[in-house]
């Protein structure tokens, strides 16, 4: 069953909704930027069309490293970490379940994906 969420940084500046099935279970990854984040994400990837956010183009940040794939996006107000596009699939999402509206990562089980040894 497809359900709608709808998430935000810390201050409420980046704002971002999808569609998309229950989530039960989050992913995390132990590359150098996500174990440095430490944030749980979603565990399926969520396809451009599913997925929508709002922001002012100086509030949403972006960082890329490495290959320059994938695409870290943040919020330069408060600083935290809201979604990013894939490495892996370019153009489709995951989130930060953090920032999901009554989504509690800590009740989550979760995979571990070796971004680590990608390369």
């Amino acid at each position: 069953m497809t359900e709608h969420y709808q998430g935000s940084c810390h201050c409420g500046a980046v704002r971002f909704s999808f569609e998309g099935e229950a989530i039960v279970k989050g992913l995390r990854c132990n590359c150098s930027i996500c174990i440095r984040k430490g944030a749980m994400m979603s565990s399926e990837a969520i396809p451009p069309e599913q997925f929508s956010y709002e922001s002012d183009d100086q509030t949403l940040g972006s960082y890329q490293f490495g290959l320059k794939t994938a695409r870290h996006y943040f919020c330069k107000q408060c600083g935290i970490y809201t979604f990013h596009e894939t490495a892996r699939m370019p153009g489709h999402f995951r989130v930060n379940l953090g920032c999901i509206e009554g989504v509690d990562p800590f009740t989550l089980e979760y995979d571990l994906f070796n971004g680590k040894h990608l390369l």
